[in-house]
Parts: C-alpha cells; structure tokens; sequence
C-alpha cells in the first residue's frame, strides 16, 4: 500500500497549505500530506505555494507581513508530529537566498524519519545534499529529467502521474522510491499502487482511501 498523502492537504476542503487543510487531508484517512516552503525576507520558511503573494514576492515580506493563514514549517511539523509530510522547496536556479541551510537548520531541531524533501531545482538539491538533509527527491514534468537523477543522489524520484507506465515503474523501482502526482481519480490511483508505486498526491483524498 502507497502512501497517501493530500496535495499542499485537503484543497477541495480548505484553504490550501494551511493547518486547517492538513489536518483536514488526516482527518480524511490520508497518512500525510505534501506542502510547499519559501524563505522571507527575515529568515523564516513559510507554507505557501506561490512565490508571490497578492502580486508581491514572499522573499520581500517579512513573517509578521503574512496574513495569519500562512503558517511557518515550523508550526506544521509541531502540529503534526506523526504526520507523513514532503516539503516542497520552491526554487528558481541558479540563485539561492539561503532557504536550504533555513531548511537544513530547521530539519535538525525537528528529527523525523516521516518526512523527505523534494524540489524542481536540481541545484537547490545538490546543495541540500551537501548540508545533510534527506531523503531528497527529484520534482519533474518531462522524462529526461531522469537523467540527472544519479548525479543528485536523491532517494525519490516524482515525476507527473502521466509519465508513469507498469513497465517504467518496473524500471525505476530498484534504484528509487517513486511519489506520482497529482492523482485524482481513484481507477489511476489503484493502478498506480497496484505497479508499486510508493507514495500518491492528490486533491481528492476519497480518490486515495
């Protein structure tokens, strides 16, 4: 059986990325849920999907400037400790502002073998990798992205749902754990857990139970 895990909680019935849809994602049977972080202005992670917000860029606002629904990395995983959780690093390469020695300093004071990192960037990986975090997985939407897997050193692979066959699973499956996203339809979803895959994200957790 897969992990279930709601996509930034329970979208379809609350607010996305907030307390309020992820306990609403466990509420529903799923065993966890994935987010997304970036980094404020004052050296905060912060749960929120967009790199802006109402038109201007989170990494020019400070915490207090957030309205109350945006909650810290650090208040989610203080909520739920026993939660599954994959935290999304929002990155844009080459540059970084120093959200992955944030994170990397954060993940120390909150051990946990429930949670791995995953990111669309692959420099924004290799510099996780350096500072001690995992397990890392690799975020993409085009197959060749594969290739650059073995030079991450990642865990996790997390391709798009529709770039998974049986037999590409069956490939994959001896060298990497494999989340498929964004699952919502459950005839996929048992399709998908039936091949092997490890984890499932989806907006629907009645498509995932």
């Amino acid at each position: 059986m897969p992990l279930r895990l709601g996509h930034r909680g329970a979208p379809r019935l609350a607010r996305e990325n907030t307390l309020e849809s992820f306990r609403r994602a466990l509420e529903a049977g799923l065993d966890g849920f994935e987010l997304d972080v970036h980094l404020t202005r004052d050296g905060v992670l912060v749960v929120h999907h967009d790199f802006t917000l109402e038109g201007v860029p989170l990494a020019g606002l400070t915490r207090r400037e957030l309205p109350a629904y945006v909650p810290t990395l650090e208040e989610v995983l203080e909520a739920f400790p026993g939660a599954w959780i994959n935290v999304e690093l929002k990155s844009l390469p080459p540059e970084t502002d120093g959200r992955e020695e944030a994170l990397a300093r954060l993940l120390a004071r909150h051990s946990t073998r429930r949670l791995w990192v995953s990111s669309f960037d692959p420099l924004a990986l290799v510099r996780l990798r350096r500072l001690g975090v995992g397990p890392l997985g690799l975020l993409y939407e085009r197959e060749e992205a594969e290739a650059l897997a073995p030079c991450l050193g990642v865990e996790w692979l997390h391709p798009e749902a529709s770039l998974l066959t049986e037999e590409r699973v069956r490939a994959l499956k001896g060298r990497y754990r494999l989340l498929a996203w964004t699952v919502n339809e459950r005839p996929r979803a048992q399709a998908l857990a039936a091949w092997g895959v490890d984890a499932l994200v989806g907006d629907f957790p009645e498509a995932l139970v």
